[in-house]
């Protein structure tokens, strides 16, 4: 017996360790438009934001901005994937709750997104992966949660959302649907969780 019918994830902070990959990924850029590392508060935006987002909050001046969104055109994330680590019980977890649940993904991630699917071959896991791509509005924004509730025919009273931001608690008040807060004990949510086995037990409302 599961308590819900669908299990939406965000990806960065919850699916995956990636800090040390975005970290690496962003200052790459910056290093190639002649900026020096982010700061601490640079990258807690760009950790929880759209790629397109967190380049104009890193480039004020128009110019450099175009050079670092044409010098990001050109590079592989596959070079940043070995940064990537999976949250430890993700695997174990999704084998718990698959079926009966289903299981989405919304994400702010955008162009990289494509590249983890097939590195972490994701699609056997998650039945919908919405990222910014497919959305006219990114999280905050609800779209990406609402599009895959239409696309699985589920009911947002049967919804949770599981998130490590406060990107993730707006996302989910606004969708209204309840969320596990993971690894953040600031934010505001029905459960909160410092291990996937939590979220297994929650799931199966054990």
């Amino acid at each position: 017996m599961t308590r819900f019918r669908l299990a939406i994830f965000d990806c960065d902070g919850v699916l995956f360790d990636s800090k040390e990959a975005n970290k690496a990924y962003y200052n790459r850029i910056l290093r190639a438009v002649g900026r020096e590392p982010m700061t601490d508060e640079e990258f807690e935006y760009v950790h929880m934001h759209t790629a397109a987002e967190s380049l104009r909050y890193l480039f004020s001046d128009d110019q450099d901005l175009m050079r670092a969104v044409e010098y990001a055109t050109t590079l592989d994330y596959g070079e940043f994937v070995p940064y990537m680590v999976m949250e430890d019980g993700v695997v174990e977890t999704l084998e718990a709750i698959r079926p009966p649940m289903k299981t989405a993904i919304s994400t702010n991630r955008s162009t990289t997104m494509p590249r983890l699917i097939v590195e972490f071959n994701l699609g056997r896991w998650f039945d919908r992966i919405v990222c910014a791509l497919d959305v006219e509005n990114p999280k905050p924004h609800p779209e990406g949660v609402f599009r895959i509730l239409d696309d699985l025919g589920c009911d947002k009273k049967d919804t949770v959302y599981i998130g490590d931001s406060m990107v993730d608690e707006e996302v989910a008040r606004r969708a209204g649907i309840p969320l596990i807060a993971y690894k953040n004990p600031e934010l505001d949510a029905k459960f909160h969780v410092k291990h996937f086995s939590e979220i297994r037990d929650i799931l199966l409302d054990r």
